[in-house]
């Protein structure tokens, strides 16, 4: 291995790293956070608007953060977003002990510490986001972007089912306090990390460029990446994690003689390490065979088949069979659909491409629970996961429409739209990306 790709590989890994200790804490708390309703007391809608008002805040932060990086460089955003999620998560320590006599100086209003909380994670992952998928596509090419891609948004799942276990678990045996103070320890120590270890690799910007909350990329690839990736989070995280705990509880399902909250967190980990496999598999594969459309739509297939087999679920094995299939749909998707955006876009716009991506991903992420949570009291849990399973079908055309309007084909391999990307970024390709 050359000097160049050892040190690519040490930045990769670094980013890894670091994300997979943020992952971890931000897994510790999610099996708490939807059963929130029932520690708290407060309504199902109020508890979906917890649940989303990270997602809902990114929406503000995501163009900004992504301008921020192609104007400044990857490594201050990264570590500064790290540092304010750790604030934000030690915001829900604060929520759950403001009632106790000793804090007599907090306000006692603990869903608006955890909804603060929630709004600030959200400013701080937008940075962390933008900047760790960035950070990926300054240091590949296109035979090891898909992969590069897949391993560090598995940094993240592979934290987060570690936490969410272990979060399950300690709320079982300690309580809430504790399992959000072991959150909070475990994103200052990803702060830690990145500040030591994480380089600058994005600084060509201009510096003189405008941060604006519209300032999104309005280009076809990133339109049709954004709103494949709205489809797949609106589903995974917008209805089958905010409503599992609750799916357990109406069917009377749990594992190892847990309760519902705690069996909750080991079928949530299950769905994310599957998916954590499957990201750095299909972003390997999408490498190898030089295209990314078939793998893909393959996923996405593969979304549409656990979905439908959760509405049908009524046994642990099916329900495990369901949770395995669905990430390693959402997680074979993953990888590729962000390799795919960084061939499509020439470098010194991919952050702001990343930043419309996941300004869609999130309006499709918050929009979930919201949505979710009241219809699943009203027609039950079939219904809403039958019309989660057509989602990725309709991504699937979305994908094929948007290329094909981009590239004149439906299966462009990657050396074709890297080519694209670098005539465009000179004016003289194909077509033109927005402005």
């Amino acid at each position: 291995m050359s000097g160049t790709e050892t040190n690519r590989t040490l930045v990769v890994g670094a980013v890894i790293l670091s994300t997979f200790f943020v992952g971890f804490g931000g897994g510790v708390i999610f099996p708490i956070l939807p059963n929130l309703g029932v520690v708290l007391g407060i309504s199902p809608v109020l508890v979906g608007i917890i649940l989303s008002a990270n997602r809902f805040s990114r929406l503000v932060a995501n163009a900004p953060a992504g301008v921020l990086v192609d104007r400044i460089g990857t490594r201050t955003p990264f570590v500064v977003g790290m540092l304010i999620q750790s604030v934000a998560t030690f915001g829900y320590v604060v929520a759950m002990v403001a009632a106790r006599p000793e804090f007599w100086f907090l306000p006692d209003v603990p869903e608006a510490w955890f909804l603060g909380s929630r709004l600030v994670w959200g400013l701080g992952s937008a940075a962390v986001f933008a900047t760790a998928y960035t950070i990926a596509a300054n240091v590949s090419d296109g035979g090891s972007r898909g992969a590069n891609m897949g391993l560090i948004r598995g940094g993240v799942l592979f934290g987060f089912p570690s936490g969410i276990v272990i979060g399950g678990l300690i709320t079982e045996f300690g309580g809430e306090v504790l399992a959000f103070a072991v959150a909070t320890v475990f994103a200052i120590l990803a702060t830690a990390i990145a500040y030591a270890s994480i380089p600058e690799t994005h600084v060509d910007g201009d510096e003189h460029r405008s941060v604006s909350v519209f300032d999104v990329d309005t280009s076809i690839p990133a339109l049709t990446v954004g709103l494949v990736n709205f489809a797949v989070l609106f589903a995974y995280i917008g209805a089958l994690f905010a409503t599992l705990v609750l799916f357990l509880q109406t069917n009377e399902l749990s594992v190892f003689g847990f309760d519902a909250q705690a069996s909750s967190g080991i079928f949530m980990a299950m769905t994310v390490v599957s998916a954590g496999v499957f990201m750095f598999l299909g972003g390997t594969i999408s490498d190898r065979t030089g295209s990314r459309v078939p793998t893909l739509l393959c996923f996405l297939g593969t979304t549409f088949v656990g979905f439908v087999l959760l509405a049908t679920a009524d046994s642990v094995a099916t329900l495990t069979a369901a949770c395995l299939l669905i990430g390693a749909g959402q997680g074979g998707t993953s990888g590729p659909l962000m390799a795919l955006l960084a061939d499509l876009t020439p470098d010194d716009r991919m952050g702001r491409a990343v930043g419309t991506n996941n300004v869609l991903g999130d309006v499709g992420g918050g929009l979930g629970p919201i949505v979710s949570l009241p219809i699943v009291d009203v027609v039950g849990f079939g219904p809403v996961y039958l019309a989660c399973a057509i989602l990725p079908v309709v991504a699937g055309a979305i994908l094929l429409g948007g290329l094909y309007r981009e590239t004149g084909q439906f299966l462009p391999d990657v050396g074709y739209l890297e080519s694209e990307a670098a005539a465009r970024s000179t004016g003289t390709g194909r077509s033109e990306h927005a402005d």
